[in-house]
């Protein structure tokens, strides 16, 4: 039965720089990244050296520990560098695109049964689109999960509107949700925007469960929607998607090929004209930058958002789940007795600041701390922001001292470190509660799996 659920925690963070509802497009990057640290618990095998020639669909490497689980080559070309960091692991693949992209040839029956479609999936390389809760690897394709997740739109800042980048694909949608129905003996959850009149991509979705979920931000993360909706006990199963990954899935089928073809949103207050560019999974963001000018100063460039996206370069490259890019100012600068001026330009949750007047302003934020870490107390700050039925501050110490047991019991099997940004954000302390989460994850992944 579809569910009407409307969240009251969270924390909406509004700044500059949201993108205008426009498709730009841009030159065909010439340089593409696989990176292996885009998902976690992967220790990769290369299947190719330097100098190899590919093509769009060919593999690049494999999980060591699960061979089935491919990753492929989202363009043609050939293989111009393997960059490795300590201990010889392996950060990045990187691939010189040819000016045609020449694709690997498939040919899947969209009719197929559960393990044939599960050996097309994981053939092609699109396999890792398809991600579990708990611990937030890649799916694991010898379970079967009690249920499968699409959250169809995100609340973290500026994040692209898939209303908009849908429109129009209502076909290739149903297609794909036809495909993933099959992975599973449970529900398809189709999780809708509450707060918004949704498009009719999403709503006229059959075979699927829909909900609508209205609230702040986190209201558009799969792991909140999960506990809501079917909470993870130890042992459970889900697998979760988004929409860009079932059009993926979809073009596998009816095209017959590996097109990891992206709508991404350049976004932030250092962009002068932020909007949508088509590009490919894995692309440099140089060609996105030069066409649009980015504010003269020291800037961070982000693939992914502000609270759980990835520093890169900018020629660096768009990670393997980010459809957005954020350009915002570096927090370079030291501000002389900061905490005693009023703050009208600074955004807080408390009333520290006079800001709180205006709780629709959008602000022009940089990268700065203001303040370093420092004794962690408890001020109830986590609790106002996490609207999942866990103590979040007794959680994060569990995980600092890697007490297993403790941290089983306080929900560390629902969480993952997305859902946990904000808490990071209003840190009194200034800890660094995610990474906190990730180690405490891994271990019990580790220690219990």
């Amino acid at each position: 039965m579809s569910k009407d659920i409307r969240l009251k925690k969270g924390l909406n963070i509004h700044l500059l720089g949201e993108a205008d509802k426009v498709y730009a497009s841009i030159p065909q990057s010439k340089t593409f990244s696989l990176k292996p640290t885009d998902f976690h618990s992967l220790v990769p095998r290369m299947k190719v050296k330097e100098g190899d020639k590919v093509k769009a669909g060919s593999c690049l490497f494999i999980d060591k520990y699960n061979e089935k689980i491919r990753f492929s080559s989202p363009v043609s070309g050939s293989v111009t560098e393997i960059i490795r960091g300590a201990k010889r692991r392996i950060m990045e693949v990187k691939v010189c695109a040819e000016s045609e992209i020449s694709y690997k040839s498939f040919s899947f029956d969209i009719n197929s049964s559960r393990e044939k479609i599960k050996d097309a999936l994981l053939e092609s390389g699109v396999w890792p689109f398809i991600r579990q809760k708990p611990f937030d690897t890649i799916a694991n394709p010898s379970d079967n999960p009690k249920a499968i997740f699409i959250s169809t739109f995100d609340t973290a800042p500026l994040a692209p509107d898939n209303d908009f980048i849908l429109h129009g694909l209502d076909g290739m949608f149903q297609k794909g949700v036809d495909i993933i129905k099959k992975l599973t003996d449970g529900k398809v959850h189709l999780n809708v925007d509450g707060n918004t009149n949704p498009s009719k991509v999403f709503t006229d979705c059959k075979g699927v469960e829909i909900n609508k979920i209205s609230g702040p931000h986190p209201a558009g993360n799969v792991g909140v929607q999960i506990h809501h909706i079917d909470p993870i006990n130890k042992g459970d199963i889900v697998w979760y998607l988004y929409p860009q990954d079932i059009l993926t899935i979809a073009k596998l089928f009816i095209e017959g090929r590996y097109d990891v073809s992206r709508m991404v949103a350049l976004t932030g207050s250092q962009v002068e004209r932020p909007r949508y560019y088509r590009t490919i999974s894995g692309a440099s963001i140089s060609n996105m930058i030069f066409e649009n000018s980015i504010i003269n100063g020291n800037n961070r460039f982000i693939s992914g958002n502000v609270l759980t996206g990835t520093k890169i370069s900018s020629d660096g490259n768009i990670g393997f789940y980010d459809t957005q890019i954020t350009v915002i100012p570096e927090g370079d600068k030291q501000e002389f007795l900061g905490w005693i001026a009023p703050g009208l330009q600074k955004f807080s949750m408390s009333k520290s600041y006079f800001s709180w007047l205006t709780p629709k302003k959008k602000y022009h934020l940089n990268t700065n701390y203001n303040g370093e870490e420092r004794a962690y107390v408890v001020t109830g700050q986590y609790e106002k922001v996490l609207p999942m039925d866990i103590y979040p501050m007794q959680l994060v110490k569990a995980c600092m001292i890697h007490d297993i047991d403790a941290m089983e019991q306080l929900g560390i099997y629902e969480v993952s470190e997305e859902d946990m940004a904000l808490c990071e954000f209003v840190c009194t302390s200034k800890m660094e509660v995610q990474n906190i989460i990730r180690e405490g994850l891994d271990l019990v992944k580790k220690e219990c799996s």
